[in-house]
Parts: C-alpha cells; sequence; structure tokens
C-alpha cells in the first residue's frame, strides 16, 4: 500500500499542478462532521460500531476555473481542490483514521451572484492512513480492516447558504469508506455515514464568472480503442503472503458526448501464487487466469480527468481465486498525459466485496 500511496499522491499533485495553472478562484473550507459506523451486520462488527463515536475535521483548499472552458460550462463551474480529514478521537478497535484526498464539488446550477441557495454532490478520493489494523493477539475483533493505511472514498450531497460575497455556510452528508482493496485481509472495510457542517470562504480577489456558452461545436460521435495494463495485490486468507494479481483489457468505446463514452470489451485477469497457495497440485493457465466479456463507460470530468466504471461477466472464472460470483464491478480515477496515455486506480469487487486495487497504465487509439 506504500506504492499505492506514492501513486496516489503523485496524480493528485499533477493534477492540483494543472488546476493551478489556469486562472481560477480559490476557496478554503473548514468543516466538522459527526454520524455514525456502519455495522457489516456480524456479531463483532456490532460491538466495534458500538465502540465508535466517529466525529472528525476536514480542511479544503479548491480551485473554480475562470476561463469558461468547455468543460466549466457543461460541469456549471465545479470546484477541484486537495483536502486533509481527520478524526478527533481515537478509538482502540479502529485507531484515528486520517485522509489526505482529491476532490471535486459540482453544482446543479450555474452559480449566481444574488442566488443565495445553491445545491450540487461531491465526489473525494485518496488515501487514508493511522487506523489500527486487525492483529490476531492485540486487536482480534476488528476484522473490518487489516492495514493501516488504505483507499479512502467520499461519495455524497450538499447545500450551500451564501452569507456574505466571501463566505458561505454548507450543510452535506455522504457514505464515507475506507478499504485496502483485499491487498491484506481481513477487509471488510469501514463505512461512516456523517453529517458534514462547513464554513467556506473565497480568497483572493473576487472575479466573476462567465456564463455565456463557449465555442465549442456540437458533439460528432467517435469511437476510440483503449488498451490497459492492470497491475496489483491480493491477499486470500489472513496471515498468508499477499501475491501479484493483474490483466489486460481492451476496449472498444464510442464517445457520442462530452461527458463520456461507453462500450464493450475483454480482461483478462491472472493471478500468482497458485503451486505456493496450494502446494502439491498442478495448475494450468486456464486455472490461473479468468476471461471476462465487459461494458464500460468513462465519465470525462475534465479533457483529463475521467472515472472509469465497469460491469463484467466472466466467460469463465476460477472460485480458487476467491472470483465467487458470475459478475464483478468497477469504479476508479485516470487522469490523461496527452491524447493517447492515461494512468490510475480502480477497485475491482464482487457484489461490493473488493477483489483488488487495479493500478492502470492505458493507451487509447482513436478511430474515425
Amino acid at each position: 500500500m506504500r506504492k499505492a500511496c506514492l501513486f496516489v499522491s503523485l496524480v493528485l499533485l499533477s493534477f492540483a499542478n494543472s488546476i493551478a495553472q489556469v486562472k481560477n478562484q480559490k476557496f478554503f473550507n473548514i468543516s466538522y462532521e459527526s454520524g455514525p459506523m456502519l455495522s457489516n451486520g456480524t456479531e463483532w462488527g456490532d460491538n466495534i460500531k458500538d465502540l465508535v463515536n466517529y466525529k472528525a475535521l476536514d480542511l479544503q483548499l479548491g480551485w473554480r476555473s475562470l476561463s469558461n472552458s468547455k468543460y466549466d460550462y457543461l460541469y456549471r463551474f465545479p470546484v477541484f481542490g486537495v483536502g486533509f480529514n481527520s478524526a478527533l478521537t481515537y478509538t482502540r478497535e479502529i485507531g484515528r483514521p486520517m485522509a489526505f484526498y482529491g476532490w471535486v464539488d459540482i453544482p446543479f446550477s450555474f452559480p449566481q451572484v444574488d442566488k443565495k441557495l445553491s445545491f450540487g454532490y461531491y465526489s473525494q478520493m485518496g488515501i487514508g492512513f493511522n487506523l489500527t489494523p486487525f492483529d490476531p493477539d492485540l486487536n482480534p475483533e476488528n476484522q473490518y480492516i487489516g492495514s493501516n493505511i488504505n483507499a479512502y472514498v467520499n461519495l455524497g450531497f450538499y447545500s450551500k447558504y451564501q452569507i456574505s460575497e466571501r463566505v458561505g455556510l454548507r450543510a452535506g452528508f455522504g457514505l464515507k469508506h475506507y478499504s485496502n482493496g483485499a491487498t491484506k485481509k481481513p477487509n471488510a472495510g469501514i463505512n461512516l455515514f456523517p453529517l458534514n457542517l462547513a464554513v467556506n470562504v473565497q480568497l483572493g480577489e473576487l472575479s466573476p464568472l462567465n456564463y455565456s456558452k463557449p465555442d465549442f461545436s456540437e458533439k460528432e460521435p467517435r469511437s476510440y480503442v483503449n488498451l490497459a495494463l492492470y497491475t496489483g495485490m491480493r491477499n486470500y486468507e489472513i496471515g498468508d503472503p499477499s501475491y501479484f494479481r493483474g490483466g489486460l483489457g481492451i476496449n472498444y468505446l464510442i464517445e457520442p458526448s462530452y461527458k463520456y463514452r461507453l462500450g464493450l470489451g475483454l480482461d483478462l485477469f491472472w493471478a500468482q501464487g497458485m503451486e505456493l497457495r496450494f502446494p502439491g497440485e498442478s495448475f494450468s493457465f486456464r486455472d490461473q487466469t479468468s476471461l471476462a466479456v465487459v461494458g464500460s463507460w468513462e465519465w470525462q470530468l475534465t479533457s483529463r480527468l475521467f472515472v472509469p466504471i465497469g460491469l463484467g461477466v466472466y466467460l469463465y472464472r476460477n472460485e480458487l481465486n476467491q472470483e465467487f460470483t458470475w459478475f464483478y464491478e468497477r469504479i476508479g480515477v485516470r487522469y490523461r498525459f496527452g491524447s493517447d496515455f492515461s494512468a490510475g486506480m480502480s477497485i475491482k469487487a464482487h457484489k461490493a466485496k473488493a477483489d483488488f486495487f487495479e493500478f492502470t497504465l492505458g493507451y487509447t487509439i482513436p478511430r474515425k
């Protein structure tokens, strides 16, 4: 997970640097949040949930582009940024969770000077740390998490009331999740449902937004071939080593809109370590692999940043590799470098139960 931390940090810093290079309005948010931890329905899960009284402080620095580009207009001038979140109290079972993350707020309507009340939705993704993981001797009851460094995801909705030209009050709620993507078991995942109350301050010179539609043509459908290399690690049993998990993907995508691409493809996955996990047995190439048809959807947030979403159906799978369902889901974030190459991270899961984190390198071939 330390390599994952470095990878995600570089992506966040690269994205923040690209945002900072354009003319923008800066924001600072400070917020307090509190809410329940959700149980997974087990007896040990209920016991830990009752012991956790989650309260946290959140700090954010954000940028709203003033360039009125195509994507600024299509998403009604969203705000991108980086943030830091920390629980205020320590709990012996799960520790004091903290996170460093990138975020985006997307309003439901264009921000207006004379419009006091506004609504929108947000997404946060980054690295969670300072958690107390499962330990068979010191912390045996906590089977929610098996590592102190994890992925951090927070999705939700917000409302904002503008008090003055610079200051606004904001309330939001969402689902917050910590998980290591099965790189180290146990990994049921920590789920929180906090209410967030924030003060939003605009920094620097206040610049008006240009609401006129920028000059871009109506979208003509285009098609692309995406090639992807997936790499990651997978832990199959508590106390056992973690093994390489990876794969290759090819997708044919159509782009009917500036906001998304969609299409079909194939995924081939490979699991290392079968002979070590099952000593004395022999395995063929097919035993170590799985093949699936995957429907893909790419949500384009900017000209470079996009969210890959997929639903795969196995043509064949291997339950020894803990592929327990006939289908899987994928969601993540990727960043394009130039027009052809991309890099990012996604989670592959079976019924929301993590299979592995996919650190992805991609190459896109445009077609007429």
